[in-house]
């Protein structure tokens, strides 16, 4: 049985932790997937890197089905830009920073290299709102956030509003 995992907060410093390559594809990875897709589900997200949830693994589970019945599992993920790409922008939000939203430019053609949950590896040209959810979460698992595409006096509001609501 999957179990619920609290998600950090932004500006939790352990977001900043840049995640190590997963070596071993045991049992334990697997618990901690389902236990992902199970924090990610409750809280209503799409996707979650292991690093929101202070494990710091190149570990991403996502889910994009309306039914929310189709996940996706991507270990040690990695991507390019293609060439021809344009710009895409997209609202997103974040499981670790509750209540914002932001238009966020991505490149919109990337090449995908990951492993599966048993070490096999996989490569994808992914399209759509999967590529802008890869980049996000492939952000995380390099310490980055969705606030630094801001300016520093937008991120310093987003910082204290979150500080007061969360601490």
């Amino acid at each position: 049985m999957a179990k619920k995992l609290k998600i950090l907060i932004f500006p939790d410093p352990r977001l900043r932790k840049v995640a190590e390559k997963v070596t071993k594809f045991d049992k334990s990875l697997q618990i901690l997937a389902n236990d992902m897709l199970e924090t990610m589900y409750d809280a209503n997200g799409i996707g979650l890197a292991a690093t929101q949830v202070n494990k710091h693994i190149r570990l991403i589970v996502m889910d994009l089905s309306e039914e929310r019945n189709q996940p996706k599992i991507f270990v040690n993920p990695s991507f390019k830009i293609l060439k021809g790409h344009k710009m895409y922008e997209f609202e997103e939000g974040c499981l670790s920073i509750p209540g914002f939203n932001e238009t966020i430019a991505r490149p919109d053609k990337i090449e995908l290299k990951w492993q599966d949950i048993n070490g096999k590896v996989h490569t994808d040209t992914p399209e759509g709102l999967l590529t802008v959810c890869i980049q996000h979460e492939i952000d995380h698992l390099e310490g980055k956030l969705m606030v630094d595409y801001i300016s520093a006096l937008k991120r310093d509001r987003v910082r204290n509003k979150l500080l007061k609501e969360y601490n």
